[in-house]
């Protein structure tokens, strides 16, 4: 992607926020320190932004140069690429605050690449909780598998399904709270505290139940809140368990 293409991402986005309501083209003026005229000139195209300037709109935004990366050409730079090895797929281990708050994954921030075998994920079955269609569409567009370790507490509240240090492959195409297996709970990666925990989940009224499977440990009550929904707060479904001896 070229700097101009993402000069142009960037006054899709700042359009599309004024036109919500978020702010006014003078409220973005005074924000970042440019003046209206300049604001006006980027937005209609007459002039664009140096490297500096964008950083401090980007920083202005809340945003982050991956945000204005168009999903598939990030995809083509991201840490499991197809390889030419048509056995096995590379998926990336990365922190819980990575596999939490990335959509798509860079090699930057895995720790490690794990092999699976292709004809194992793709027997896994994906499930989008109902959404708007754009909110759909953009899931889709995330890195769909993605491993993480459990820590220790996570692994005693749910041993003995879970230890500490086990690898679970993450499935972020699956946010719905349908069951995955008739009988059988899933469990869930889900964003609490900048991070995430694994727990089995509910959702009552705008409350996400948050079970153990060790009994020793407390239920958590984690609250849906305004302008999200609970599907927003599911990571993905955990769709394998690797516990080494």
């Amino acid at each position: 992607m070229s700097f101009v293409a993402l000069q142009d991402h960037m006054r899709k986005i700042i359009r599309k926020r004024i036109e919500a309501g978020e702010f006014t083209g003078m409220e973005l003026a005074r924000r970042s320190k440019f003046t209206q005229a300049h604001i006006s000139n980027f937005l209609n195209a007459k002039r664009g932004l140096k490297l500096s300037a964008l950083d401090r709109m980007l920083k202005c935004l809340g945003l982050s140069l991956y945000d204005l990366l168009d999903p598939h050409e990030a995809a083509r730079h991201a840490a499991a690429p197809v390889g030419a090895d048509e056995d096995y797929a590379d998926v990336p281990l990365v922190e819980g605050a990575i596999a939490a708050g990335n959509e798509v994954i860079v090699n930057e921030v895995v720790s490690e690449l794990l092999k699976f075998r292709r004809p194992f994920l793709k027997r896994i079955t994906p499930d989008l909780a109902a959404a708007p269609p754009d909110q759909i569409t953009k899931r889709k567009e995330w890195t769909r598998f993605v491993l993480i370790k459990v820590d220790q507490k996570d692994g005693m509240s749910m041993w003995p399904r879970l230890l500490p240090g086990s690898t679970l492959l993450l499935d972020r195409h699956y946010n719905s709270l349908r069951p995955y297996r008739k009988n059988d709970r899933n469990m869930y990666a889900v964003r609490k505290s900048g991070g995430c925990t694994v727990k089995y989940v509910e959702l009552e009224g705008n409350l996400l139940v948050l079970r153990p499977h060790n009994q020793d440990y407390n239920i958590e009550l984690l609250p849906v809140e305004e302008g999200q929904t609970f599907s927003d707060l599911l990571v993905g479904r955990v769709a394998h368990i690797s516990i080494e001896p």
